[in-house]
């Protein structure tokens, strides 16, 4: 009976058009970060928007080496609209300058779908600190800098990290020295912001936020080349320190969708309309503002060239920051 039901489920899947065939099959979402963050949760929410178009959509954590293990999963799989990744500006940007030996090729191996969202970081200071050196600002931090070379210091998540190359490309713009302590992860950076072992970091914003609202940390400016909609009073570095070589300030979180190479057109196409749709539902954009994740959708050609760009950013201030991972 098994096996003519079996048969029966066949039969009827076969005589399906290919687009509902394809429909009826899972599609991988592979999230290259341990379950929990913004990332993460943002794929989930969008795995239940698009199961009415695309089907079931099953969310699958492969973390490790700063996201290349489940970035490569992809690079590698069969292009057929099943098998797609959630990269980051450090699978496809950063860490192809970082690492030695990548596994993969970040524009070769990959067909862009969407970009997904961007993340603004925050320029923070502890609020004790900056009370004591008189900085309340972009310019204020560049004018002690300034005056007092290497004796402030800034942490981050570790070398590499989205926060230390953000600290490089504040200190290459702004002609000012200060000392990069990492640590093993965003969140010990912060306690050692919080606790005054380091002045400064370059945080993301939803991580900072609550600390920000308390009272405990002082921000300065958000790093993207826009305000953040969820600090709209808080000004970028861009604008605050124009006059101070820091006009061209830009650096950010991003993520968005992937499926390999040789991906057929219409089914990139068929892919980007459903998660694009479902990026400009209300609950959906709801949902990401309570994480201070701004939705950014794309069509792939827009995609591709911005990846394009922030590989070529992002390969200055790595080389600049001397940052390696063998």
């Amino acid at each position: 009976m098994r096996r003519r039901a079996a048969l029966s489920l066949l039969a009827a899947t076969a005589a399906l058009p290919l687009h509902a065939q394809q429909a009826a099959r899972p599609t991988r979402l592979v999230v290259p970060y341990p379950p929990g963050g913004p990332l993460d949760t943002v794929a989930r929410a969008l795995a239940e928007r698009v199961r009415d178009s695309l089907g079931l959509v099953i969310v699958e954590n492969r973390p490790g080496a700063g996201g290349n293990i489940g970035a490569d999963l992809i690079a590698k799989a069969a292009p057929d609209g099943h098998s797609i990744v959630m990269g980051a500006v450090a699978t496809h940007a950063i860490n192809p300058w970082l690492y030695r030996q990548l596994p993969y090729d970040p524009l070769r191996d990959f067909t862009p779908i969407t970009l997904v969202a961007q993340v603004p970081n925050v320029l923070v200071m502890n609020t004790d600190a900056a009370a004591r050196l008189n900085i309340a600002n972009v310019r204020d931090l560049v004018a002690y800098a300034k005056a007092h070379p290497g004796k402030l210091n800034y942490g981050s998540g570790g070398n590499g990290s989205a926060g230390h190359l953000a600290g490089e490309m504040f200190k290459s713009q702004a002609g000012v020295f200060m000392v990069h302590i990492p640590y093993a992860g965003g969140n010990a950076a912060q306690l050692a912001l919080l606790s005054g072992q380091v002045d400064v970091t370059f945080d993301n914003l939803a991580s900072a936020a609550a600390n920000i609202k308390s009272g405990r940390l002082r921000a300065l400016a958000v790093t993207t080349a826009r305000r953040s909609s969820a600090m709209a009073d808080l000004p970028t570095i861009a604008e605050s320190g124009s006059s101070l070589g820091l006009g061209q300030f830009d650096v950010g979180t991003w993520f968005g969708l992937f499926g390999p190479a040789r991906l057929p057109a219409d089914v990139t196409q068929r892919l980007n309309k459903a998660f694009v749709d479902a990026l400009g539902s209300a609950e959906l954009r709801s949902r990401m503002a309570t994480l201070m994740v701004e939705p950014s959708p794309t069509t792939p050609e827009a995609f591709s060239r911005f990846v394009q760009a922030e590989l070529k950013k992002y390969e200055k201030v790595v080389k600049a920051s001397g940052a390696q991972v063998d």
